[in-house]
């Protein structure tokens, strides 16, 4: 079967734990980079990824990569390319991307002639002078740094953060994948007992039961590539039953959530429902300063409020504050995601770990606070036969 060259862009620091999501699928050759992995696999592989990922952007098959430092050069090494291999006849193909610290710095130049030289190539393979461009959307990214140009073919189209379950949210959500990438690093069992004190629309806490019960985040919807000639449909019903064939369901995951805005935890109800986890968790409307925190809890992990004015910033340190004072209670390891950087002297206590994360281009602190227990065996998703 043939094997493609994947891309697989993410948030800042989340490479580590997309390439180990990878790595367990059974993906060839991956490698981190600043914001992407890389790895290879065929076409089966390229739908396992776009089911089975919790943290990558999207998946997107890389055409070819070059060196370009001028526009005659640019031209023809993409109309080189083997364009006519992924796009067909009628197909659409429009051309979007970036460029940073290169000699070819005009984004929409670059646009103009990528699509300019493929329809060049397409004009000599087809014998055609005009595309209709009618057909399935196929999307074309580039992306040019330090004069290196990658010519990208995007599989999976809404970006694969869109789940399906969060139709609505609340003004501030944390981005699916991001939420998925702090569980991953503070750990989600299937015997985790968690707790979210400022749920939101109940992204961490429906990421967490998605894990625990290792239900494929993609596994109910659709995907660009679904509609390319080149692959042939078989490859997403069997890796949609390989998804579903790998969903624990005799589990003790539970998770409890609590907000202060009864908007927020109807939401979190709502998306819980469409999620297909509401049964392994009860959220309620509570502040966190009257919370007393539950004997059998494993883990707390929560994207606490902030502010970008100064007053809204004192009353989230306000709100530190009595975090530390309620959640010290528990003896749970703890996962706080926040941009704030006096967090830890808010609350009182210093994290065992911190790590570096992005929502969107917001730089945040993840602090991680834990606590020993004993692990029990860890069922991967798609272990690698």
């Amino acid at each position: 079967m043939t094997q493609y060259q994947f891309v697989c862009p993410c948030l800042f620091g989340l490479e580590s734990v997309l390439s180990g999501e990878l790595r367990r699928m059974g993906a060839g050759n991956v490698m981190a980079h600043n914001g992407k992995v890389t790895f290879t696999g065929d076409s089966a592989m390229m739908a396992r990824a776009n089911i089975g990922l919790r943290t990558a952007e999207r998946v997107l098959i890389e055409i070819g990569k070059f060196t370009a430092k001028t526009f005659s050069e640019l031209f023809d090494q993409v109309r080189a390319l083997p364009i006519e291999e992924y796009i067909g006849s009628r197909d659409a193909f429009p051309v979007k991307g970036w460029a940073l610290e290169s000699k070819l710095m005009s984004v929409p130049d670059c646009q103009a002639i990528i699509k300019k030289a493929m329809v060049e190539r397409m004009r000599h393979h087809y014998k055609m002078d005009w595309f209709p461009e009618t057909g399935a959307l196929h999307q074309i990214q580039f992306s040019i740094y330090h004069d290196e140009v990658s010519i990208m073919l995007d599989t999976s189209g809404a970006g694969l953060h869109k789940r399906g379950y969060r139709v609505n949210s609340n003004a501030a959500p944390i981005k699916e994948t991001l939420a998925a990438g702090m569980l991953d690093l503070i750990r989600v069992y299937p015997d985790t007992v968690l707790c979210d004190p400022f749920c939101g629309s109940g992204t961490i806490l429906i990421e967490a039961a998605m894990k625990a019960l290792n239900v494929p985040p993609g596994l109910k919807r659709k995907f660009a590539a679904q509609n390319f000639g080149m692959f042939d449909e078989s490859i997403w019903r069997q890796e949609r039953q390989r998804g579903i064939d790998g969903v624990r369901r005799d589990i003790t995951f539970f998770a409890y959530g609590s907000d202060i805005d009864p908007e927020s935890v109807a939401l979190a109800k709502e998306n819980a429902k469409k999620a297909g986890v509401f049964s392994r968790m009860l959220i309620g409307q509570k502040d966190v300063r009257s919370l007393v925190m539950r004997d059998d809890l494993t883990l707390i992990a929560t994207n606490p409020p902030y502010g970008e004015r100064m007053l809204e910033q004192e009353e989230a340190r306000e709100l530190y504050r009595a975090m530390g004072k309620v959640l010290s209670g528990s003896d749970a390891a703890k996962a706080i995601i926040t941009p704030d950087e006096q967090f830890e002297t808010l609350f009182g206590k210093k994290a065992d770990k911190r790590r570096k994360l992005y929502n969107g281009m917001l730089k945040c602190q993840l602090y991680l606070y834990q606590r020993n227990r004993k692990k029990p065996e860890r069922v991967e998703t798609y272990a690698a036969e």
